[in-house]
């Protein structure tokens, strides 16, 4: 049996190109030496997933894909929703017993080393801004970012041609507001009305609602100047990727700012680089941590454009990883696209954990080695069950792996060190300067008071009745607000229909 197997094996997991090594088979629970095993590079591109119950190793095997991606020259853009991953700017610990034991059972030479790291956020960790503005993200994206019906999707489509027509720049949220305070009463009305057709006072309350609650999830601080370009994800230096890690340890509770994030960023990379097609490794790969976020509330029109994503985005080099606890958190129609799928042990405790267990070895291929469903239990950390795809584009036999230790730091860094990586960072220099130039807002405010004498009494329309805006800053409508708010607060949005190309 043990011949059949490293035969087997040995010939699925050996590969002409260049290739990233993960660790070395077993069987009967013992390490095999002859069974290397590694990944083809050009498959990166494919899409995978890693999947596991918490505390199985999921992290770990993140930082070693990274890790060896880097190796490679291949740049990686990491969400690291926990914070554990900024260890990978830190050297391992090559004296760690641990790693010494786990080696000289692999037979590969343990080298601790560093890797180039930019570390990068959307809210208030120390990092490089990524930033984008309300027009680059285009109308339909927008419009499902905030979670419209079709009414009032429209109603923003003609928001933004309005601002283009009249060169009103939408850069953050308080130039959109500022926009629908203007035409939802006076001179702005009647010239909406007059051109582009009479728009219900409901609507445009409901739209303003949506767009607080965005606020209080702390989008503001993510719409603005400067935008980040794209390119600056796919860095190298001394010839190893620079891993970009996005810091998202405070947004747990803030799903439509991550959504927002996610959606704008995967529909600007797809719309910024080019068609490649199959290339010899990846241009860039992105891992997207506890993805059920992602697909918990998403509809059918929206899994389908995720599919969608998921099928074209690897023509541009592009690959997407999803990292969660059970395949089961990933659609099928999703699933089905993923080429690399890595496990850690599942627990059966309950009845639907058995259940989630059976389901979950059906996504792997049939093996005579292993009695899967039993054997993904008593997986121990550092240990996985691996299937990926050959050069090909053929799906490799399921084996148990027992994996290599990362090289860098398994641990995160201190304030100090995170500190000194932002502080060295030429990209942090570039984008964590706060750009105000003059947009929607300043104009109108101008041209407001112009007319009124005061921005602050524009709230009062030509029959003296109280504009949408004022209305939605009363009480009782602060009352209408805090509902929404629970309303919108578990709407996860993921698609890039509608996305702007930056001018």
């Amino acid at each position: 049996m043990e011949e059949k197997f490293i035969a087997e094996i040995t010939s699925r997991y050996t590969f002409s190109g260049e290739k990233i090594v993960l660790g070395k088979g077993m069987l009967n629970k013992k390490v095999v030496e002859k069974t290397e095993i590694s990944i083809p590079l050009k498959t990166m591109n494919r899409h995978g997933l890693i999947a596991g119950a918490t505390g199985t190793g999921k992290t770990k095997t993140l930082q070693i894909l990274c890790e060896q991606l880097s190796l490679k020259g291949v740049p990686t853009l990491v969400m690291d929703i926990k914070g554990d991953l900024s260890g990978l700017a830190a050297e391992g610990n090559a004296e760690n017993q641990k790693i010494i034991d786990r080696h000289s059972v692999l037979k590969i030479p343990y080298n601790a080393q560093s890797f180039p790291v930019e570390l990068m956020t959307i809210s208030d960790e120390k990092g490089v801004r990524l930033r984008a503005t309300v027009s680059e993200f285009g109308p339909i994206l927008f419009s499902k970012i905030l979670g419209l019906n079709d009414t009032q999707q429209s109603i923003i489509s003609i928001i933004f041609k309005y601002c283009d027509d009249k060169a009103l720049p939408l850069v953050d949220l308080k130039d959109l507001k500022k926009v629908l305070q203007y035409v939802s009463d006076g001179d702005g009305k009647e010239e909406l009305s007059a051109n582009y057709g009479a728009i219900a006072p409901s609507s445009l309350g409901a739209i303003l609602r949506n767009i607080v609650a965005l606020e209080q999830q702390g989008a503001e601080a993510f719409f603005g100047e400067k935008s980040f370009d794209v390119q600056d994800l796919i860095q190298t230096r001394d010839g190893n990727g620079v891993i970009n890690i996005v810091r998202l340890v405070d947004l747990q509770d803030k799903p439509n700012l991550f959504s927002t994030f996610m959606l704008s960023l995967l529909a600007e990379i797809y719309n910024t680089y080019p068609e490649v097609g199959d290339v010899e490794k990846p241009k860039l790969c992105i891992f997207i941590d506890e993805a059920h976020l992602i697909f918990s509330e998403a509809t059918k029109a929206l899994l389908n454009q995720i599919e969608t994503v998921i099928k074209l985005i690897r023509s541009k080099g592009v690959g997407v990883f999803f990292v969660t606890q059970i395949p089961g958190d990933i659609p099928d129609e999703v699933l089905s696209q993923l080429g690399l799928k890595i496990q850690h042990a599942l627990r059966g405790f309950t009845a639907k954990d058995k259940k989630e267990i059976s389901q979950a070895v059906e996504n792997y291929p049939v093996t005579e080695y292993y009695e899967a469903e039993n054997l993904i239990q008593e997986l121990g950390i550092g240990e996985t069950f691996l299937t990926a795809l050959d050069e090909k584009g053929i799906p490799t036999p399921l084996v148990h792996l027992y994996m290599i230790a990362p090289k860098s730091r398994m641990d995160i860094l201190s304030t100090n060190e995170i500190e000194d990586v932002v502080n060295n960072s030429a990209l942090a220099e570039t984008y964590n300067e706060l750009i105000d130039k003059e947009s929607a807002y300043e104009i109108l405010s101008k041209r407001m008071e112009s007319v009124f004498g005061s921005t602050e009494t524009t709230a009062t329309s030509e029959k003296d009745e109280p504009s949408i805006f004022t209305k939605m800053l009363q009480s009782s409508a602060g009352k209408q607000l805090q509902r929404s708010l629970v309303r919108e607060g578990t709407n996860i949005l993921f698609g890039m229909l509608g996305l702007r190309r930056r001018r």
